[in-house]
């Protein structure tokens, strides 16, 4: 809730609770189980992450970093608002989110993992973490290992082999070393948040200089959080986001203010060129998600028709002066092609019949879970959000969770922004814009296939963890169900208690996302851009349609890292500088670590860690602070 509400990204935090989960486990001896059954292993650990990373993203999944505040502070009285919810209400329109993901998601996980072997890149790197923090392997972490090479790492029940003395002892020293830099990374982290309570001027230092400053907010706030967010993000993300804050800030806010474009002071959302450069960033992302998603919808329906899909593939390629189609391999894999006759060998590959899900549970469970979700949103908003638009939202939710899934397992992105962003665009022709509640309306059925394609793509990422490392799938379906019901209660309390507390959107809590949110129904249900936003968004959606297409056709290549991911350019181009560049430090010290240093990414991963721990559990204290009226200084 805390990053969300600052810059609208959330990460899970899988590996951080793999960690902490480990070390907590670890710290109370050999045999931690509440039973005294035996010592905490590593499917054990795949349980913990797997709940608190569903808890992780409700704040997102339900809303509350962008969707809420929209509805709350941004909607004007004549589209029905301001929507104000009570606590009741919050928990409510919490818990219809929550679920249908979760149960979705299920029916896919046999063709995404078993079948096509999608790599879910985060899952894998969570699975690596976890068998390198238990001992199973020590150069995981550095080299990566080959998914056949999981099952030689996790052994059976009872068959723990018995490490030799030096062994042991290499590796108490490195779990020691870990423990220690991840508290020392907590400790330094926590003091510095603890320090900007006080001096509120920590969090933006003129680096440039005051006029730059005061006047264009290029700012630098060296929240250690943010460096750790950007390790995680690593260097490619991060330099994307800060051709967008270059390009955003440096470029097109100064153009639009001495052109008249944007007349008002530079971070006013309504008439600065601060809400200005939010249009070029919402058409990028609307752009990039429509080529994205409508690859993979493609994609999705040309794997069962190899002839149609070369073809498509040898025009594309020839398209952009790719050459020939040598050495290209296609979706399809082996395995589709003789379905019938791999069955056996396809099932020993998958979790035993008991741990499996059933499809009664399945079936039913999806269909209490739309109805459920249904009966809360118009017990929430009544007849301000007609029931015929709750129905086909959810319906719709489940479809593009399916391009959110494969989004996920071969990229590592899930494109939840785009998704919703489709969403409302769909939303904008069914809606008549005569409708006074056209605008939530619109919120409304994006938050709502924002949080499917959310849910559905996390729990999959904690399934191929699993999988890898012989977890049930059926206690992840549990846990992520547990996790998301108390994160969805938990997550309308801090929201309540944050937004009570904090200014919001103020200059701690600027959300940015809440912005886009509305400013996206705003443009879909027919009212005006600014002075030449249209232009210039139109030429940014044109351009980064073309280079999302480049870099389709460069997946895998040595120069994909090259071209600008258009989410994260636009991401960084509507975030403040302040944000962006704590994050590009963080990218850089990662690609220094990995490939100038070579070092292990391990202690890298705890280092990130623990600086992202350190300041959210400190804000905690500031919050306290701030809610009993403890002063700032140089206020």
């Amino acid at each position: 809730m805390y990053f969300g509400l600052q810059t609208g990204w959330v990460s899970t935090m899988t590996m951080p609770a793999s960690l902490l989960g480990f070390g907590i486990f670890r710290a109370l001896g050999d045999r931690m189980d509440w039973r005294g059954n035996g010592p905490f292993t590593p499917v054990e650990n795949v349980l913990v992450q797997t709940v608190a990373g569903s808890m992780a993203i409700m704040p997102l999944g339900c809303g509350f970093v962008g969707v809420m505040p929209a509805m709350n502070y941004l909607l004007k009285e004549e589209e029905q608002g301001p929507i104000v919810l009570g606590t009741g209400k919050l928990v409510l329109w919490a818990l219809g989110l929550c679920y249908f993901g979760v149960v979705f998601a299920v029916p896919l996980r046999r063709q995404v993992l078993i079948r096509e072997r999608l790599k879910f890149p985060s899952g894998f790197s969570t699975a690596v973490l976890i068998s390198v923090l238990h001992g199973k392997t020590r150069e995981a972490g550095a080299e990566g290992i080959d998914e056949g090479g999981f099952a030689s790492l996790v052994p059976a029940d009872g068959d723990q082999p018995a490490p030799g003395r030096g062994e042991e002892s290499r590796d108490a020293n490195s779990w020691r070393r870990n423990v220690q830099l991840l508290l020392l990374c907590f400790f330094v982290s926590g003091v510095f948040t603890f320090a900007t309570y006080f001096f509120p001027v920590l969090r933006n230092l003129p680096i440039f200089g005051s006029v730059a400053a005061s006047t264009w907010l290029w700012t630098l706030n060296p929240s250690l959080a943010y460096v750790g967010q950007g390790i995680i993000m690593g260097p490619a993300t991060t330099l994307h986001m800060l051709i967008g804050a270059v390009v955003g800030w440096g470029v097109l806010s100064p153009l639009a203010k001495y052109k008249g474009w944007a007349s008002g002071s530079v971070d006013d959302w309504e008439h600065g060129s601060k809400g200005w450069i939010v249009w070029i960033s919402l058409a990028i992302m609307l752009a990039d998600s429509i080529v994205s998603l409508g690859h993979l919808a493609l994609r999705s329906c040309l794997r069962y028709f190899p002839a149609a899909e070369d073809a498509w593939v040898a025009i594309v390629k020839t398209a952009f002066g790719l050459g020939s189609r040598q050495g290209y391999t296609s979706v399809r894999s082996q395995d589709d092609d003789d379905e019938d006759g791999d069955d056996e060998e396809k099932s020993q590959d998958d979790a035993p019949p008991e741990q499996q899900i059933s499809d009664r549970i399945v079936g039913v469970g999806l269909v209490l879970s739309i109805v459920f979700c249904i009966a809360c949103i118009h017990i929430v908003f009544g007849n301000l959000v007609p029931l015929y638009a709750t129905i086909t939202a959810v319906f719709m939710a489940l479809v593009l969770s399916i391009m959110g899934v494969r989004a996920l397992g071969e990229t590592d992105l899930n494109p939840v922004s785009g998704i919703s962003k489709l969403a409302q665009l769909f939303f904008a022709f069914i809606i008549p814009q005569s409708n006074k509640s056209s605008v939530l309306i619109n919120l409304v059925a994006g938050a709502v296939s924002e949080a499917g394609a959310l849910q559905a793509g996390d729990l999959m990422q904690d399934l191929k963890t699993g999988h890898l490392l012989g977890a049930a799938p059926s206690a992840q379906f549990c846990g992520q169900v547990i996790g998301a019901t108390a994160g969805a209660v938990a997550s309308a309390f801090i929201y309540r208690l944050y937004t009570s507390v904090y200014q919001v959107p103020g200059d701690l809590f600027q959300v940015p996302t809440g912005y886009v949110w509305i400013f996206t129904a705003r443009l879909v249900t027919g009212e005006g851009l600014p002075p030449m936003a249209r232009e210039w968004a139109m030429g940014a959606a044109a351009l980064f349609a073309v280079t999302t297409a480049v870099r389709i056709v460069a997946t895998g290549k040595k120069w994909h890292a090259l071209i600008p991911g258009g989410i994260a350019v636009a991401v960084g181009m509507y975030n403040v500088p302040s944000f962006t560049l704590a994050r590009t430090m963080g990218g850089l010290l990662a690609w220094w670590w990995r490939s100038v240093k070579g070092w292990q990414e391990t202690p890298l991963i705890v280092l990130a860690s623990g600086f992202i721990l350190g300041e959210g559990f400190l804000s905690i204290v500031n919050l306290v602070m701030q809610s009993a009226g403890v002063p700032h200084f140089g206020v």
